[in-house]
């Protein structure tokens, strides 16, 4: 699998153009995008980073890490996903940077998402649905979805038992046993519920390009 993650990572490069700044998302496949970067890095402007694991990552590339809010709109993001479906539409949020994630696509022009084939689905949801939460409103929104969706909030824990803490200091609930009939409309609902800082649905902006990992590369 490993193997799928590196050559959808390297055929990412093809978008990135002379001079540009590129959002950089997180995980094991962007990982290998970065690595893959670095060979052209004296092409492009530097990076905007979605998370600590990348900004380190690139920086020991040698890879300039740039504020969003000096750089702009960015032509060109490449990120990583936990599903996608046949619209292009994402669970992401796995490696718990989705927040930041969700500000870059957001901010960018071109949306590549790059997976392994095992990554795509017909409906969303097999993969449980990451929310990061504001600590103090951790029951009640699990409370909230549950009744909302009848799927199962799980606190995620990291290896040691501890509840796991994002880079913006918040908690993450995955919602298991869901299946994702309405992406956007869950993503709007789940949004409007207090203490949510962001749903780990990219549906209401979706990728633009789906790169998945093979011999050779599938582009959708």
């Amino acid at each position: 699998m490993s193997e799928s993650k590196r050559l959808a990572g390297e055929k990412a490069i093809e978008y990135v153009e002379d001079g540009m700044i590129v959002g950089v998302g997180t995980g094991s496949t962007v990982a290998f995008f970065i690595d893959a970067l670095a060979r052209i890095k004296d092409r492009i402007k530097g990076a905007v980073s979605s998370s600590d694991q990348s900004t380190a990552r690139l920086r020991q590339h040698g890879i300039e890490v740039l504020d969003l809010n000096a750089t702009g709109p960015l032509s060109l993001y490449v990120d990583g996903a936990d599903e996608c479906d046949p619209h292009k539409r994402l669970i992401k949020g796995g490696g718990a940077a989705l927040t930041r994630e969700k500000i870059i696509a957001e901010a960018s022009q071109k949306f590549v998402c790059i997976v392994d084939p095992s990554k795509r689905v017909d409906v969303l949801g097999k993969f449980p649905l990451p929310v990061e939460v504001i600590p103090m409103a951790r029951s009640l929104v699990a409370r909230e979805i549950q009744a909302m969706t009848r799927g199962q909030p799980v606190w995620r824990q990291s290896a040691d038992g501890a509840g796991v803490v994002t880079d913006n200091g918040n908690v993450i609930l995955d919602i298991h046993g869901l299946a994702i009939v309405d992406p956007v409309g869950l993503e709007q609902a789940i949004n409007q519920i207090p203490g949510v800082v962001s749903v780990g649905l990219f549906a209401r902006r979706p990728a633009d390009v789906v790169i998945v990992g093979g011999e050779p590369p599938i582009v959708l």
